[in-house]
């Protein structure tokens, strides 16, 4: 009798728990919403900025009467996220990829289609965001951000004139320059130098893009991307690839920080929010996605991460004008140029076979021996060295061994 009481009771502990745990938006519970987001890429409530996403929590329990709690983690590359999101081991309600990212993931199948009747603030990003290639029947995107790919470079350390992607190959500042720590970025940068289009299914031009990384590695300090931050505002290192808005937020704790649009040509992307297939609440991320797009959340982002808007209530709004002009006087030129001299380009998703071409160049670059020729040959110059020893002492040692 005591032993069928103690099932009964677990089985009742079990159904609360589960209960707790399920996050419906029904009832009084809290609904826990994943979001995940590259890093340092919200207004998160320090040194007095607004943090959105306490925010939203308000806001939402004001509006519908219902708890949310939102559970905020971080990327470092689009890769990263693609690659959590398709193992199928953690749900997310809300993430934000870049624009071949969103075309691949869409073609996979792995992103929900929107209901924009729930993100009426949708009306205020621009049209020339809107309906572009990787969402052209506008179904499963909201832009965030966006901007275009430049070289950082500190002028107390590089004395040249800086204007192209050769300086990220030159040998008077080998251990001082950084490289993306992602296959695509870090492609592009030689592909644009060589004049390769970014988007190529060449074979031949990915190989061609992959010696010049290989060339290029003797002189790479580290392959990075959030670690920039730091080794660019210290000075440990003097030259990086790298986005626009990022430049503005190191230059606040670097002023000899420069920044260049390179002649070849470079990347302009955009990262907008969308929802995964697998998506546990929908609705509330719709909510989410179109609180960002309101004034107050759209323009403490703007302020706080320093890329690019595509919402004209952040473009149009005299303070944040104010607070990126107070930045850099030039900041707003940087972010949204009235023209430029060069080819910008999106990357579009990639085939399955010249992606998996990418991929394994990629692997084979950071594991290729980044160990210059004159230390091989100086290496066999020592081993022949030791074996001429060797064996003039063999043969030393025989002559006397006759002779007795």
């Amino acid at each position: 009798m005591r032993r069928r009481f103690a099932v009964l009771a677990a089985a009742l502990l079990c159904c609360i728990f589960l209960s707790s745990c399920s996050g419906s938006a029904s009832g009084s519970d809290t609904v826990v919403l994943n979001v995940y987001n590259w890093g340092q890429y919200i207004s998160a409530g320090s040194e007095g900025t607004l943090d959105v996403n306490a925010a939203f929590e308000e806001y939402y329990y004001e509006t519908f009467g219902q708890r949310v709690r939102v559970n905020y983690t971080t990327y470092a590359s689009n890769e990263d996220m693609y690659n959590k999101i398709k193992s199928g081991a953690t749900s997310y309600d809300v993430i934000v990829p870049s624009d071949y990212m969103i075309q691949r993931m869409a073609e996979e199948g792995m992103l929900a289609e929107l209901d924009f009747d729930n993100i009426p603030n949708y009306e205020y990003i621009e049209d020339e965001f809107k309906g572009l290639y990787f969402d052209p029947d506008e179904k499963y995107s909201v832009p965030y951000t966006y901007g275009m790919v430049g070289i950082i470079y500190n002028s107390t350390m590089v004395d040249r004139e800086v204007s192209g992607w050769d300086v990220m190959w030159d040998p008077d500042y080998r251990g001082k320059i950084l490289q993306f720590n992602n296959p695509r970025d870090a492609f592009g940068t030689a592909q644009y130098y060589l004049g390769i289009d970014v988007n190529t299914q060449d074979r031949e031009e990915w190989h061609a893009a992959f010696e010049k990384l290989l060339e290029q590695k003797p002189y790479i300090q580290s392959y990075v991307m959030d670690e920039i931050f730091n080794k660019m505002k210290n000075g440990s290192a003097a030259i990086a690839p790298y986005y626009a808005g990022d430049f503005l937020s190191m230059y606040e704790d670097n002023d000899a920080l420069e920044f260049v649009y390179p002649e070849e040509g470079t990347n302009i992307f955009i990262d907008s929010m969308c929802v995964p297939y697998n998506a546990r609440h929908k609705d509330v991320a719709e909510a989410y996605i179109n609180f960002m797009l309101s004034e107050e959340a759209a323009v403490a982002n703007a302020e706080y991460i320093y890329y690019a808007s595509p919402n004209r209530l952040v473009i149009e709004n005299e303070e944040y004008i104010e607070c990126m002009t107070d930045v850099h006087e030039d900041a707003m030129q940087i972010l949204y140029p009235d023209s430029v001299d060069f080819e910008a380009t999106y990357y579009y998703n990639l085939d399955a076979d010249t992606l998996q071409y990418q991929n394994e160049l990629w692997e084979q670059l950071k594991i290729e021996s980044s160990i210059e020729p004159w230390i091989h040959v100086a290496c066999a110059v020592i081993v022949a060295g030791i074996v001429v020893f060797f064996v003039a002492r063999y043969i030393i040692r025989k002559k006397r061994s006759a002779a007795y």
